[in-house]
């Protein structure tokens, strides 16, 4: 049995993913970590809290000692890392718990499997692993900053991040690039446009936008919506992650993307229309800093190399998700009862 640490798997991506990969590997055993801040929900994962071959475990990925015992305790085989401090207006106001989580809780990540997963642990030059090991890094398009109005993402792509989060996200890329350069740990790194689906914290567009029509409240846009985007559902990625984890060339990195370009103001109409509310509740903010004009994905190489294509329609990604939080007032109630509704407040102060 294969034993995999899924690291912020209470979170959005995290925790679609180890209800994916239980539902196709049921022979694996899946110990998920997480620290649970605002954005991690252990309501997120209670339909398989019962499952013989799952396991949580409250924890720091930046506590060694914590990481080292996860590692013994449960013989982890591979590391799959989505925890991170992962929004960009949080990072703007406070840099330092993202470099804090995303760069030095990733080398914690890296160092504890080096050392667990060597060949040879008295020898520390060896660069021998045990076979089948695998850390997989989960980021972002981000990393690569800001396209004109042509072109796209590739791998080969040089990484220009233009935020904190994605100056992060982007140092966390390199060290374990340097990781598997160095110390040949086995490796591949992926990088993602604009998730949605079930389970995302409101602080991010389409879930925001959702919630904020359930309550009729003013959706805020920053400045003219005309940024662009490309949308994964969250479904698509966990399949994409999937064939990297037990396909991907080690050492390598992977863009995954939805082919789904849309101006966030278009998603926001879209999701007034299904809901049957005014364009009026649209509200003009100010733009946030650095604010990255377009995001758009080639998906050439892993498409080409293990077959990985996107199956979801947007059209009915989109009203699949809308139609999720309409149905999960639970979840909902649980999430509203957290930090997010004052963080965005301030928003409404700051109209064009």
């Amino acid at each position: 049995m294969k034993t995999l640490l899924v690291t912020g798997g209470a979170g959005f991506i995290g925790s679609n993913f180890i209800k994916y990969i239980l539902n196709k590997y049921p022979d694996y055993k899946v110990v998920n970590y997480d620290i649970l801040t605002y954005a991690g929900n252990i309501m997120n994962l209670q339909d398989i809290e019962s499952f013989d071959n799952y396991v949580f475990v409250k924890g720091d990925i930046r506590n060694r000692e914590a990481v080292n015992q996860v590692f013994k305790s449960f013989d982890v085989d591979m590391v799959i890392n989505f925890a991170a401090e992962s929004h960009v207006d949080r990072s703007i106001e406070d840099p330092e718990i993202f470099l804090k989580t995303n760069v030095l809780g990733t080398q914690v990540l890296l160092d504890i499997a080096k050392e667990y997963w060597k060949s040879n642990k008295n020898d520390k030059y060896c660069k021998e692993f045990k076979e089948g090991v695998k850390f997989l890094q989960v980021s972002t398009d981000e990393v690569y900053g800001s396209l004109g109005e042509t072109g796209f993402f590739k791998e080969t792509t040089p990484l220009m991040p233009n935020s904190p989060y994605s100056a992060s996200k982007a140092s966390a890329d390199m060290i374990v690039r340097a990781y598997h350069e160095t110390f040949g740990i086995p490796v591949n790194i992926t990088r993602c446009s604009n998730n949605y689906g079930p389970y995302q914290f409101p602080e991010k567009l389409i879930p925001l936008m959702i919630i904020n029509c359930i309550d009729g409240k003013d959706l805020p846009v920053y400045g003219d919506g005309m940024q662009i985007r490309d949308w994964l559902h969250v479904s698509d990625h966990c399949s994409a992650i999937d064939a990297v984890l037990h396909d991907g060339k080690i050492g390598e990195v992977y863009n995954v993307g939805g082919n789904n370009e849309k101006a966030n103001v278009e998603i926001v109409k879209k999701i007034l229309n299904y809901t049957g509310k005014s364009e009026d509740l649209i509200k003009y903010v100010k733009d946030r800093l650095g604010h990255d004009r377009r995001y758009a994905i080639d998906n050439t190489k892993i498409s080409r190399e293990l077959g990985w294509n996107p199956l979801y329609v947007f059209e009915d990604g989109i009203e699949e998700t809308i139609q999720w939080y309409l149905s999960n007032s639970e979840w909902l109630l649980n999430v509203l009862s957290g930090d997010y509704v004052k963080y965005y407040e301030k928003m409404y102060d700051e109209s064009m």
